[in-house]
């Protein structure tokens, strides 16, 4: 049930949040404190990133559907928009890249407060969504809104088994998984990929911010969208993704400025970066949806689990080979245009089905 998840996701993110900010002067130790802060928040992710489908099946009706997801997906999103606004503007880098005129008379203790400034007030954030999750939040409504939210779903064993031997439901979990994996390392390190162009990480940190502020309002618009018109996710998918192609060929062109010789301003280094974030972001709640009607009736939350353990998967792969190949990015830049044109060719060859909307037009009527 969702009361019960929540709840222990909520409790993750508090005890991981608190383990950072334990004042311990020994630097071994509070390493491993922080590691393990991490590594508890890193599990509270699941829930928070695969339950959306789950709680508007569960809470919405069929026509209101794609616009909770969108919401309660992209949200999450947000929490990521205003960390590349907090790290850059809250604590001054140590590299040389940023034109503020207090940097230069920051030193290492300086930068340390800063930091765990940030990471106390994530603590307090944290805690107060977990007091608010214990006082309220029922698991269910009354009454289910739907025939799908009160129909009964596969077994934990057989929904895996459903979800690996469905050729189709892999073809789109690839779709998904291969650049929303990279765009996320991607957007990781997106400070140190622009600090040779002579970007620095307040700049950095504005066209992350505002890639995903334009991802999530995009992305709720296509949703309620799908709403009013149902069946043309697929339709959608293939307009979001050509565009995200054609926003990484350019940005990874205009990086390449000795080959190209395309103009490299902050202007087009900030619309090609929005652009690519924008129509990748938004994917995430019309992929989400599709997944859901092409394997019902597997469970909303065994399906968005297993494409978000193979998106994790290519992003930490990506992330590994960053560790030796780290003087220069270009190999990186190129990663993003061909997984998006990747995945733009698997949506296209995906054959479209509505199982879960159709149990409930036929039923209810």
């Amino acid at each position: 049930g969702l009361r019960v998840t929540v709840l222990l996701t909520s409790s993750l993110m508090v005890l991981g949040a608190g383990l950072r900010c334990v004042p311990v002067s020994d630097p071994e130790i509070r390493k491993k404190l922080i590691h393990g802060g991490q590594l508890l928040n890193g599990l509270a992710g699941p829930t928070v990133m695969n339950a959306a489908p789950f709680l508007s099946t569960t809470w919405f009706s069929p026509d209101e559907r794609a616009t909770a997801t969108a919401i309660a997906s992209l949200l999450n999103y947000l929490g990521a928009a205003g960390a590349f606004l907090v790290g850059p503007l809250v604590v001054p880098p140590p590299n040389g890249t940023s034109q503020l005129p207090l940097v230069s008379q920051s030193n290492t203790e300086h930068i340390k407060d800063r930091i765990e400034a940030v990471l106390y007030a994530e603590f307090g954030m944290v805690s107060l969504i977990f007091s608010a999750a214990l006082a309220y939040f029922p698991s269910r409504p009354p009454f289910p809104p739907s025939v799908a939210a009160a129909s009964e779903r596969l077994s934990y064993r057989r929904s895996f088994c459903r979800l690996l031997s469905n050729f189709r439901f892999l073809m789109i979990a690839l779709a998904y998984a291969i650049p929303l994996g990279v765009f996320s390392g991607w957007s990781g390190v997106l400070d140190l990929i622009l600090t040779p162009i002579h970007v620095s990480q307040v700049d950095a940190g504005w066209i992350g911010f505002w890639s995903i502020v334009g991802g999530c309002v995009v992305g709720i618009a296509m949703a309620r969208f799908a709403d009013f018109i149902r069946g043309m996710l697929k339709f959608i998918l293939l307009l979001l993704l050509s565009g995200a192609t054609l926003a990484s060929t350019w940005f990874t062109l205009t990086c390449l400025t000795t080959v190209t010789h395309l103009p490299l301003t902050t202007a087009t280094l900030y619309t090609s970066c929005i652009l690519l974030g924008i129509f990748l972001n938004s994917s995430v709640p019309i992929f989400f949806e599709l997944f859901v009607e092409t394997v019902y009736p597997v469970p909303e939350g065994i399906t968005c689990g297993v494409v978000t353990f193979l998106s994790n998967v290519f992003m930490g792969v990506l992330l590994f080979f960053l560790t030796f190949y780290h003087t220069e990015f270009s190999w990186f830049n190129w990663c993003l245009p061909g997984s998006c044109l990747l995945s733009l060719l698997l949506i296209l060859c995906f054959r479209e089905s509505y199982d879960r909307l159709y149990l409930d037009v036929v039923v209810s009527v």
